[in-house]
């Protein structure tokens, strides 16, 4: 923002909170001419300590039709009502705030629906998770991000839906989303170093690595891997973490991503995430 922007934001901040029509009219005006701007003035107001000026701010975002996308995944994070799904495209939508969660939710009822024509009852969960491998990783081409894989797009689930290729952790939410989808419970297992999905519901677990192309990995070849990493806390590591973990991982990854690709703004976006979920699991850690 140039120094002439910054005292026009400047002086427009102290006019939030007019409610006389002509200074309102005036202050829309001003936010529709830069709204790029605008929404991140306005962004800025929600999200700071003066919750009389927040107010106002939220009504000019109604009168604008410019969505809060911020303010939803916060309250959505406040919430810990965490359903993976909802929770990941909110994620996306304070980045992408005109995505909308239609197509790629018909596009998963799509793959979803290719793996219901292809599982011949009755296959054990195993097996099952073999389907769901060929048609992801074989006939839709999916897979896990190689040249770029620290750019930022790998981490948003409908650009993977849209390019194709992700992030282990991107991949294993679409593979979770796909196996519930049809009714096959997996559970997301959060490693250091590679997210992964797990199988509970056979009398020994298996896990998938949807990065290297749902590879299966046995008990033994885990564990291998958790020494040969030097893992504390082996045992614990390889049990399924909660949804609100695993996004509040995402936004950890972006931070990091998002730093790598010279915009400092977004990396403190999702800091700011990453601590609002740090905070609301502390408060229920002393509940």
């Amino acid at each position: 923002m140039e120094v002439s922007e910054k005292r026009i934001f400047k002086s427009l901040k102290t006019l939030v909170d007019d409610e006389t029509p002509l200074v309102r009219d005036a202050v829309i005006k001003q936010l529709k001419s830069q709204p790029e701007l605008g929404r991140l003035f306005l962004k800025d107001i929600l999200e700071g300590s003066d919750p009389f000026l927040a107010k106002h701010a939220q009504e000019i975002n109604k009168t604008l039709g410019w969505a809060d996308v911020v303010g939803d995944f916060i309250e959505f994070i406040r919430s810990q009502r965490y359903e993976l799904e909802t929770g990941w495209f909110l994620l996306d939508r304070t980045v992408y705030p005109n995505f909308q969660a239609t197509s790629a939710t018909l596009f998963m009822d799509e793959l979803s629906d290719r793996v219901r024509e292809l599982v011949a009852p009755p296959l054990n969960p195993r097996q099952t998770c073999l389907v769901i491998n060929r048609v992801l990783f074989h006939e839709y081409g999916f897979r896990g991000a190689g040249k770029g894989f620290e750019h930022p797009e790998n981490s948003f689930l409908h650009r993977v839906l849209d390019r194709r290729q992700g992030l282990p952790i991107t991949l294993s939410v679409l593979y979770l989303l796909i196996a519930r989808r049809i009714g096959l419970e997996l559970e997301p297992i959060g490693l250091p170093g590679r997210f992964m999905v797990g199988c509970f519901s056979e009398d020994r677990p298996f896990y998938l690595d949807a990065w290297s192309g749902g590879k299966i990995l046995e008990l033994e070849q885990m564990k291998n891997f958790l020494e040969h990493s030097s893992i504390e806390d082996s045992g614990s590591a390889l049990l399924p973490v909660t949804v609100g973990e695993t996004l509040c991982r995402g936004c950890r990854n972006l931070v990091h991503h998002f730093l790598l690709a010279k915009d400092p703004e977004k990396s403190n976006l999702f800091s700011g995430f990453v601590k609002e979920f740090e905070r609301v699991q502390r408060l229920a850690s002393n509940a």
